[in-house]
């Protein structure tokens, strides 16, 4: 074979950059953009087209959601805002308590160590003085991120519901000629109801999200988010252990429904609340041994804010059901934002710090009652959130075992 012959792979080579070289010149032609159009819209149609009843294949469309959320608000700066919402919430201008956080995230750069009231004061001041938010924050170019970030942490925190409240405690109009009306109807000039066993239903707008912990059991916790734990595999602490007693009332935060529910190496006896927007994930871990849930419950099922929904415990760190492995009983509590379903599960997850939020929501721990024959919990006051589909189902203690 003569030496001054190129190899075949060399030719090869040539002829490969050939080909390249002439569909280059194809693309950069108007019928390489033809093709390229007809690429774009080649892709299958998608079930959503199909639910719509249109057959024609519609172009890829890239996802655009937020991929990351550092909350760092703090307690203080949430009860400020909250005050701001509640107090105007019948006047001429209704401050939203989420607006005031976003701007001051903007203005920070979400960094809530920096807060101060008087920067609160003075955004709200503006507002009530007649500016508009928009207009306000047309060149804060982080305004509208912060609002979608924290809009999807605390929004199903606070708006109307009724409730009931002890009779004692009811202003003089809920006790008047009004009080045998439905609480879930429209009549009459008040929505005040008497309820049974000394208690009065009220309208309320304020906080109707609840702390995880019942009112009067103790509990200790301190921040912990992000500490390293190595059963397993080496990781982060995704969530807030709250440390108390074997058996306490666990308490539904948010109303959703039950998406998740049953054992887990890490979490033992665990539960996964959706919030009805989609965008939380509240998730209850360590639940108590041999009766973690109650028994109400089951996977699809519709909570309610302040509902008794589990126990505390300390089961988990263990492929076996129904072990206790966990040193100290606690509640591990978690929340998860969920921008785009493909975040729920892998490596997208977005799990937020939320000792400031269990600070902010001490405040609203629902009370309970203990039915002995059973050892169920159930909540003492009920509530109607206007959130659940359809209205809310009752937990009341049942007056015989069923």
């Amino acid at each position: 074979m003569s030496e001054n012959r190129p190899p075949k792979f060399v030719n090869l080579v040539i002829s490969l950059e050939c080909v390249l070289l002439a569909a280059f010149l194809i693309l950069l032609s108007p019928v390489g953009t033809v093709i390229s159009d007809s690429m774009a819209v080649s892709g299958q149609v998608s079930e959503a087209d199909k639910e719509d009843g249109s057959s024609e294949k519609k172009p890829d469309q890239k996802k655009d959601f937020i991929k990351w959320v550092d909350f760092q608000v703090n307690k203080e700066a949430m009860q400020q805002a909250f005050r701001y919402d509640v107090d105007t919430c019948q006047s001429e201008i209704h401050l939203n308590w989420i607006e005031l956080l976003a701007y001051l995230g903007a203005r920070y750069g979400g960094d809530f160590s920096r807060y101060k009231a008087a920067d609160m004061k003075a955004i709200a001041d503006r507002v009530l003085g007649g500016e508009k938010m928009e207009d306000i924050t047309r060149d804060m170019k982080y305004y509208s991120y912060y609002l979608e970030a924290y809009g999807a942490v605390l929004g199903g925190m606070v708006g109307e519901f009724k409730v009931e409240i002890p009779m004692s405690e009811a202003p003089e109009f809920a006790l008047k000629e009004h009080g045998n009306e439905d609480p879930n109807g429209e009549s009459g000039q008040s929505q005040e109801h008497k309820a049974d066993d000394g208690k009065v239903w009220v309208t309320k707008y304020g906080l109707k999200a609840f702390s995880p912990i019942a009112k009067n059991y103790p509990y200790s916790d301190y921040s912990d988010f992000g500490v390293a734990r190595s059963y397993g595999f080496k990781r982060q602490h995704l969530g807030h252990d709250m440390m108390g007693q074997v058996g306490t009332p666990v308490i539904a935060v948010e109303s959703g429904y039950v998406e998740a529910m049953g054992w887990n190496q890490y979490g033992g006896w665990r539960l996964g609340i959706r919030s009805f927007d989609g965008k939380r994930y509240y998730y209850y871990a360590h639940l108590r041994k041999n009766f973690p849930y109650h028994k109400s419950l089951q996977e699809g099922s519709i909570v309610q804010a302040g509902d008794v929904i589990g126990y505390l415990g300390r089961t988990g760190y263990s492929r076996t059901e129904n072990t206790n492995n966990i040193d100290k009983p606690h509640l591990h509590f978690g929340i998860q934002l969920i921008f785009d379903e493909s975040q729920k599960d892998g490596n997208n997850e977005i799990w937020i710090d939320c000792y400031e939020i269990v600070k902010f929501l001490a405040v609203n721990r629902a009370e309970t009652v203990k039915k002995q024959e059973t050892k169920e919990y159930y909540r003492v006051y009920q509530m109607i959130d206007p959130a659940i589909p359809g209205g809310p189902a009752e937990q009341r203690m049942p007056e015989d075992d069923e």
